[in-house]
């Protein structure tokens, strides 16, 4: 099922309406919403405010793009700052990559949901080639003055992890602390897409925060915008690779203001040759 035709599904039963009530609204046949709802076809675009209309939603919301918006407009305020939002100390992911797969040779590698480039940078001054992107322009540009300060040159652009699509192979794929605004209906197209574009021998390293019931939802801005990922989903993707790392974590965060924990999935894993 596609994103649209799961939010058509899920918004039709919020409203109480058949697939036959609320073809009547709109004029069309039970069979087409069933095919809008298991994604065979999607709505005429001419369809779509009448549609959203009558589901009590937004164009915007149907498609799936309010909650990506969201959290875009809000990092692109927080990077606007004179401080790094996150540091400009590397992940511990890093020096992981940088053991397991040492730039002794030229290496490729894309950085995914950037921020402001403390990862890609860390990368780029230990020699590999890196592209780096992320769906914020201040978190763009704030990454560049970055790797001019540290006279490093880095492939930076602007880009929704939701579907941008690789047109080359990377040696490395990294990914810190995006994963989580990816819905399910969307994580095995993204994850598959990295895996092909994986050189043979090349890393993903890869983090994903998890619900568990246990820990109560973080007092943070991102309340409702985060995509529920559970314990070892993130493995499962990568079962037919090598495991260099993996493993799940709770710890104990500030960033709101008010102290709260997380859980988070860590893989870091080698795709060998077959």
């Amino acid at each position: 099922m596609n994103t649209i035709g799961k939010n058509i599904q899920t918004l039709r039963k919020q409203n109480g309406f058949t697939q036959e009530e609320l073809a009547g609204r709109l004029g069309v046949t039970y069979q087409a919403v069933s095919k809008w709802e298991n994604g065979a076809t999607a709505p005429d675009i001419s369809l779509l405010p009448e549609l959203a209309a009558v589901l009590g939603t937004s164009i915007d919301a149907l498609l799936g793009y309010a909650a990506e918006k969201k959290t875009s407009a809000w990092y692109e305020e927080q990077y606007k700052g004179t401080e790094y939002y996150w540091g400009v100390k590397p992940s511990f992911m890093c020096l992981e990559v940088l053991r397991i797969l040492p730039p002794v040779r030229p290496l490729r590698v894309l950085d995914a949901g950037c921020g402001e480039g403390k990862d890609a940078v860390f990368f780029a001054k230990n020699g590999y080639m890196v592209s780096a992107f992320d769906i914020t322009q201040s978190g763009i540009d704030k990454a560049r003055r970055l790797a001019e300060r540290h006279g490093v040159e880095i492939d930076f652009f602007r880009a929704d992890i939701l579907d941008y699509r690789l047109e080359k192979d990377f040696d490395v794929i990294f990914c810190s602390g995006v994963l989580h605004y990816v819905p399910e209906e969307l994580r095995g197209e993204v994850l598959g897409d990295w895996k092909r574009h994986t050189a043979a021998g090349g890393v993903n390293a890869l983090n994903v925060f998890v619900e568990k019931p246990f820990i109560p939802k973080p007092p943070d801005h991102e309340n409702g915008l985060r995509q529920n990922w559970r314990s070892g989903e993130l493995f499962g993707h990568y079962h037919d690779w090598r495991f260099e790392r993996c493993e799940e974590v709770i710890f104990d965060c500030n960033s709101s203001g008010v102290p709260h924990k997380h859980c988070m999935d860590t893989l870091i894993a080698v795709k060998e040759e077959v």
